[in-house]
């Protein structure tokens, strides 16, 4: 078996950990002895570019128990848990091409390594494996039965390359299930971001005018958490409708340039590129914290904060200094990389059960569907249904169910008033 990772000998330190998130995970877990026993994925070839972290390799182990062959990757260089990647090739003979802190150059050596397996499925987190693919793989296309993107970022690139002509296989968005994006993107972002800036700054978050730009279903959740813990919140947007929701739930909204003078921390979660400039960064305050909560770290422009800084420094882990002509200091947490992995471990395993059920469901959808169209999918329904259904049981929550005389009146045109 083939792999490559930072040290073989933190596996008993991985399994312990991987054993923990399982407890967390009992939507997961029900999906996994299911796949066990009726094999849904039995010869798939199946490449994985997502987080390497105790949660994901749950999720592998699920897609390993369904009979697939997977080999996995990491989808940012700083957010490899190096003990769970030695406990997936010590403990559960499952190959992994990732290491924290990884160059550039070994990213992609490592996407690569995972693609020279030939796979029938993808799964992405940022569809930096599909764009390879597309780009400089397009030999692998014809064993390619369809894939699935995790993220809001990736699914904005595939639906991009579906309006161009450019996608040349199935993709499904499972980032856009409501088990998925409820949950994960409100919950689990917001938490763990929150995390991650407390972790490099071991600031108080009461009391301090936190700055979030984007106020889509990630953003929503770091505003929720930061005002919860005592901040004041400021939303910056650039379309009208979640401005308005902003405004209507009470915060702060304005453009970044005028958020820039009044902020203490800073959070990008839009998906996009440029967000903080340096212009923005003129008007900042002395100390001012930036932080990215998106999937590429791209929305700071660093390139920018560098060339107008004297000087810079490492003050803890995960936060970097820069000292401006002006005597001002930035501060930039996880080197402007996902800060919720970067710096802390990102969303609790709890949230990931409902995400990584989608993955392993669609995943078995994939395999076992006979037309499957050439475009980027949503999540069928009956598998967003089943997925909130199995999480409502695990938590011991029932629900009301219809009654024969309600199911009727909501078939019918004919009662009114």
């Amino acid at each position: 078996m083939n792999f490559d990772i930072a040290n073989a000998s933190l596996a008993p330190q991985g399994k312990l950990r991987i054993e923990w998130a399982e407890q967390q995970m009992p939507v997961l877990r029900q999906i996994r002895e299911r796949f066990a026993e009726e094999k849904p994925l039995a010869g798939q070839r199946l490449a994985a570019c997502l987080h390497v972290t105790t949660e994901t390799a749950n999720l592998m182990r699920t897609l390993k128990a369904g009979g697939a062959e997977v080999a996995l990757c990491a989808s940012n260089p700083l957010s490899t848990q190096d003990n769970t990647a030695a406990s997936l090739v010590e403990d559960y003979e499952i190959p992994v091409f990732a290491i924290c802190g990884e160059d550039r150059d070994t990213y992609y050596a490592h996407l690569n390594a995972v693609l020279d397996m030939k796979p029938t499925i993808t799964m992405d987190d940022g569809a930096d494996l599909v764009s390879t693919i597309h780009a400089e793989r397009t030999d692998l296309i014809e064993h390619i039965v369809g894939g699935t993107e995790e993220t809001t970022t990736g699914v904005i690139r595939l639906r991009s390359m579906a309006t161009t002509g450019e996608l040349l296989y199935p993709i499904i968005a499972v980032n856009d299930a409501n088990t998925k994006r409820l949950f994960d993107n409100r919950f689990g972002t917001g938490q763990s971001t929150i995390d991650g800036i407390i972790r490099a700054t071991n600031i108080l978050i009461a009391g301090r005018t936190v700055v979030i730009c984007g106020f889509g279903m990630c953003g929503r959740g770091v505003a929720m958490r930061a005002r919860g813990m005592g901040a004041k919140v400021i939303i910056c947007e650039v379309e009208a409708l979640p401005a308005l929701e902003a405004a209507m739930e009470g915060y702060d909204v304005m453009p970044i340039a005028k958020a820039a003078q009044v902020g203490d921390v800073f959070v990008t979660v839009t998906g996009n590129k440029a967000v903080i400039r340096s212009e923005h960064i003129e008007a900042m305050k002395d100390g001012a914290i930036l932080c990215n909560a998106g999937h590429f770290d791209v929305e700071i422009s660093l390139d920018e904060l560098r060339e107008m800084a004297s000087g810079t420094r490492n003050v803890r882990p995960s936060l970097e200094e820069y000292s401006l002509g002006d005597g001002r200091r930035i501060y930039v947490l996880g080197e402007g990389r996902l800060v919720n992995l970067a710096a802390a471990e990102g969303h609790p395993a709890s949230v990931m059960d409902m995400s990584f059920a989608n993955q392993a469901l669609c995943s078995e959808f994939i395999a076992t569907s006979r037309r499957f169209a050439l475009k980027v999918h949503t999540v069928p329904e009956q598998i967003d249904t089943h997925v909130a259904e199995l999480k409502l049981a695990a938590m011991g929550v029932e629900i009301d169910q219809l009654t024969e005389e309600q199911k009727e009146y909501l078939s019918s045109w004919r009662q009114g008033t």
